[in-house]
């Protein structure tokens, strides 16, 4: 990462790699034009958000889906983060024709 202001941005190929590696554990997918991503941290959104602007890309919502549980007595919150890359056939999208799935490793319907 390097620093532009305040603001670290990062670096694109650094950006694809977590991107990729996020399409293989399955927190990543594709729908239509958009790129779906699930995980149970926020901190985790916000590296996201930042990959998504590295390409160029935006962030269009990030929304708490339900409540996940870990182990027998706790909770935690699954977020879902929609965003579009601006490119009809971007890198990333070819990735995921080869390497992910259609179903995130949240989805019930995936188990």
């Amino acid at each position: 990462m390097i620093l532009s202001g305040l603001r670290p941005v990062m670096l694109p190929p650094v950006a694809r790699k977590k991107m990729q590696a996020w399409i293989r554990s399955r927190h990543l997918i594709c729908s239509g034009n958009f790129f779906i991503f699930e995980t149970l941290e926020y901190s985790t959104v916000e590296r996201f958000e930042e990959c998504v602007r590295s390409f160029g890309g935006t962030l269009i919502s990030v929304e708490p889906t339900r409540k996940v549980w870990i182990g027998n007595h706790r909770q935690v919150i699954l977020y879902q983060a929609k965003a579009s890359l601006h490119t009809p056939h971007h890198e990333l999208k070819q990735y995921w024709i080869k390497y992910g799935g259609f179903y995130t490793r949240f989805d019930e319907r995936s188990c």
